[in-house]
């Protein structure tokens, strides 16, 4: 166990509240740091302590570590949408690299050794092989993942010259919410494809897009490796765990299952475990979007100690429709 508190940035977000459920679940002392611009404060467990501050403002960032007794961060703070970032790039930079700079020198000046980072499959753009491994080229086809890598770079260079250690996690697509129904997926317009069709399940849609059916799958529809958002926030609790187990070293590590589902895949999940039928509307490809992105999780499993606990494609999907069906009477 940590001696002192863990800062969680983002922990109001969607998987920033599931890690902060986590390291409170596993007895640490949690404070989020959020500026609530697409958080929510009720999210935030009653347990853990609010600041509602942006990570850029180093002078209250740097306050809060010094307050709290912060001897660890988590980084979930930014933004996370693809097509957004090919069409704003800016924002992503200030947002994802911009701010993250700000956070970790932030965390130098306090003497907080231990830095855990929200990173992306993004990182590796469209890769020459599936699944991908941590070594393989990382040439982002998107800003988003440019901001993300970028930030890996700071972290490494920042952990040869200071004494700090890092775990960057590099998520696939996560889905699902916490099976006790504390926390899921909240935001208004959310672009993740399982949030999207429990909402279409649940009547807040009319219908499911699908972006290409034209790629070099299977269906001709993008395959992704969906990641239960319960199963990785344990994986971070884990990666404390060894950041502070061994101050020397640190980790980049895949954060997905290993295996792939195609969209037409996910909406036939969805179809059987809500006994309906979702209309599907076939539309062109979007700007950054590889064909197929899985992970090879080797090293992760090899490295923390973890494994996941909710590899079912139906339970993904279920629990986030709990948490849908949860939402609408949350906001009756």
């Amino acid at each position: 166990m940590i001696d002192g508190k863990v800062m969680v940035t983002g922990g109001a977000g969607y998987i920033g509240s599931h890690a902060v459920l986590a390291l409170l679940d596993a007895g640490h002392d949690v404070v989020v740091v959020d500026n609530l611009a697409t958080g929510f404060a009720w999210a935030v467990d009653s347990r853990a302590t609010l600041v509602e501050a942006n990570v850029a403002d180093e002078e209250r960032v740097r306050a809060a570590i010094r307050d709290h007794g912060v001897r660890a961060i988590m980084h979930f703070a930014g933004s996370v949408v693809v097509p957004e970032s090919v069409s704003d790039p800016l924002k992503y930079y200030r947002n994802n690299t911009a701010a993250t700079r700000s956070l970790i020198e932030s965390a130098v000046a306090e003497g907080v050794p231990h830095f855990i980072f929200s990173s992306t499959a993004a990182t590796y753009g469209t890769p020459e092989k599936v699944p991908v491994q941590e070594g393989d080229p990382t040439v982002p086809i998107n800003p988003y993942g440019m901001s993300k890598l970028m930030s890996e770079a700071m972290l490494k260079d920042v952990a040869a010259a200071h004494p700090i250690n890092f775990a960057a996690l590099r998520y696939f697509n996560v889905a699902g919410a916490d099976p006790d129904g504390r926390s899921g997926q909240s935001t208004v317009g959310a672009t993740h494809l399982i949030k999207i069709a429990v909402e279409a399940a649940t009547g807040k849609r009319d219908s499911v897009a699908i972006f290409g059916t034209d790629f070099d799958t299977a269906d001709g529809t993008g395959v992704r490796d969906y990641i239960h958002v319960s199963d990785l926030a344990a994986a971070h609790v884990a990666a404390l765990d060894l950041l502070v187990a061994d101050p020397a070293s640190s980790h980049i590590l895949n954060a997905g299952y290993g295996r792939g589902f195609s969209v037409n895949q996910v909406l036939d999940a969805v179809d059987r475990v809500t006994n309906l039928t979702l209309d599907r509307r076939y539309e062109g490809r979007r700007a950054g979007d590889p064909a197929e992105l899985i992970a090879d999780n080797s090293a992760i499993l090899a490295a923390l100690d973890w494994s996941p606990a909710r590899d079912d494609l139906d339970i993904i999907v279920r629990d986030a429709l709990a948490w849908e069906r949860k939402l609408a009477e949350m906001n009756r």
